[in-house]
């Protein structure tokens, strides 16, 4: 089976959506008591910079990293010998809505820029049965920061990601699924200018390897597109990071 060149488009980004180290350590500094010798899910990881980080903050914890396109594990594993904390993280290619886990295995569950795929609701709903009794889940999630979105931008979400709400509708998905919400931070625009200047250097790097591939060429469209629109709507919407707890 052939991979959708969106996997080699973004195989050559340091992450493969907007974040930071500072944003993950921030998040995992929200949970209110991490057990010793913890494992950790991380969903949808792509390259794995959150995971590595996470390996670092949380020293005795092991973290199980999951994604579906395995070039991006290999470079994961590789950088975590480099920052010698491989050791505590393997890595299990498998799709986000078909994981094969045992019930209640994790205390943590982990996903930066990844539960879009699913979608929120499903994304938490199903990866709930994964985690233990008071165990934390830390997504970051779409969302609005706005009430008036301009009608560009709502065009656009329209056609990607319908499901976009603002937090308070989101957090109302968080309690009725049957977690605690602990908290939420929207994370800074300056993740998205970082994430976006690098995603526009690939393109620059890989746009003519893909002359007459129609499917790569919508893909790179949209992304300039993408890129365009929030540069001119930074503050009508991003990511949120929501921290919660699952119901004891």
């Amino acid at each position: 089976m052939s991979e959708s060149p969106i996997f080699e488009i973004f195989d050559g980004l340091p992450r493969q959506g907007p974040g930071s180290n500072e944003c993950t350590e921030k998040a995992f500094n929200l949970l209110s008591s991490v057990p010793a010798g913890s494992k950790i899910l991380d969903i949808g990881c792509g390259v794995g910079m959150q995971t590595i980080h996470l390996a670092k903050i949380c020293n005795d914890c092991h973290i199980t990293a999951t994604d579906v396109y395995q070039p991006f594990l290999d470079k994961l594993m590789e950088n975590a010998v480099k920052e010698g904390v491989d050791a505590r993280i393997t890595t299990v290619c498998a799709s986000m809505d078909d994981l094969p886990f045992e019930a209640e295995e994790f205390d943590i569950i982990w996903a930066e820029g990844s539960i879009f795929i699913l979608g929120f609701e499903k994304g938490i709903s199903y990866w709930k049965q994964f985690l233990k009794n008071g165990g934390y889940m830390a997504v970051t999630e779409n969302t609005w920061f706005t009430d008036e979105p301009s009608p560009e931008v709502l065009l656009f979400w329209k056609e990607i990601y319908p499901g976009i709400m603002n937090i308070p509708d989101t957090e109302k998905v968080i309690t009725a699924t049957g977690y605690d919400i602990i908290d939420h931070f929207k994370l800074p625009v300056s993740v998205w200018y970082d994430f976006y200047s690098n995603l526009e250097k690939r393109i620059d790097d890989i746009s003519d390897n893909y002359k007459g591939n129609t499917e790569a060429e919508m893909i790179l469209e949209f992304n300039i597109k993408e890129i365009k629109l929030f540069r001119e709507r930074p503050d009508e919407y991003g990511y949120a990071f929501y921290i919660f707890q699952k119901n004891i």
